[in-house]
């Protein structure tokens, strides 16, 4: 399987907070969610790949090439925060990005526009920011992109809105020549539609690999109270003691270690997410 992205190596030092030698790659015709709590790092490594901000050292490949990614017309970028001028129209919008790409395409933007509700005439700062999600999206998939690199694109998006976009996403990389870095913190959408999983954690990455392989890795346990001693707990990530029991994370290979009395589920993303911030922070 080749890789449409390899980042080597990322470092970047802000005083108390420094992202540490993240690696990890983005298959080609896969999604690839990016997780982990607010503050891990997601979008200084998306800056640090886009060369938005220069990095300490470290480097990320674009089909084998390194510079800066942001020049490139193969990919397409949807930031947090767009970056549009709050009286442009959406097609001043238009106006002002197509020009940098060869391969841009004035037809399929204005269908995305139908598409999404988005009309024309109205300036940026009169859009909710859905709309201006949407407004960046369709931009990045009317140039012929072949990696779409997203950061929070379904954050302020209703449920139906998060779905069609899901859908889209899930329709690009049908093509195999084109993937998807899917960074959110609604991970109900990455279960929906993402191939693999890089999980960065107080700036270094704690997993990445398959989806499937992150959700089998952990299971959640549950349990009365006094069923663990002190050995069994340090097995336990993130643990939550309360009056009536516990609960927490363990990987699944040390979950027949357990009790008998302790149940053992299947874990979600968001589950290991928090459980693993909360192991983090206990250990700090």
């Amino acid at each position: 399987m080749s890789n449409i992205l390899e980042v080597r190596g990322l470092r970047k030092s802000y005083g108390a907070f420094t992202l540490n030698d993240v690696t990890f790659d983005v298959p080609n015709g896969f999604i690839t969610g990016f997780i982990g709590p607010n503050g891990a790092g997601k979008t200084t490594t998306i800056k640090l790949m886009l060369n938005i901000i220069k990095a300490d050292s470290g480097s990320a490949r674009l089909f084998g090439r390194e510079g800066g990614l942001i020049q490139n017309e193969e990919i397409g970028v949807v930031l947090d925060t767009p970056m549009y001028v709050d009286d442009w129209t959406v097609r001043d919008a238009e106006k002002a990005v197509s020009p940098f790409y060869s391969n841009w395409d004035g037809r399929m933007f204005a269908d995305y526009l139908k598409r999404f509700g988005l009309d024309p005439k109205k300036k940026v700062k009169e859009l909710s920011r859905g709309m201006k999600v949407k407004l960046q999206i369709a931009a990045a998939l009317s140039h012929n992109a072949k990696l779409l690199i997203l950061d929070e694109p379904t954050s302020g998006l209703d449920p139906v809105a998060r779905d069609e976009i899901c859908d889209l996403l899930r329709g690009f990389v049908t093509d195999e020549s084109k993937s998807v870095l899917f960074s959110t913190h609604i991970t109900a959408d990455l279960e929906k539609t993402a191939d693999y999983i890089t999980f960065i954690l107080n700036g270094s990455i704690a997993f990445t690999g398959a989806k499937d392989d992150l959700l089998k890795k952990y299971a959640r346990v549950t349990g009365g109270p006094g069923e663990l001693d002190s050995e069994l707990k340090k097995l336990v990530i993130g643990c939550r003691e309360y009056g009536a029991g516990f609960e927490g994370m363990v990987e699944a290979a040390n979950a027949d270690r357990l009790p008998k009395g302790v149940l053992t589920e299947d874990i979600s993303l968001d589950e290991i997410i928090i459980f693993m911030n909360k192991g983090a922070k206990i250990n700090e």
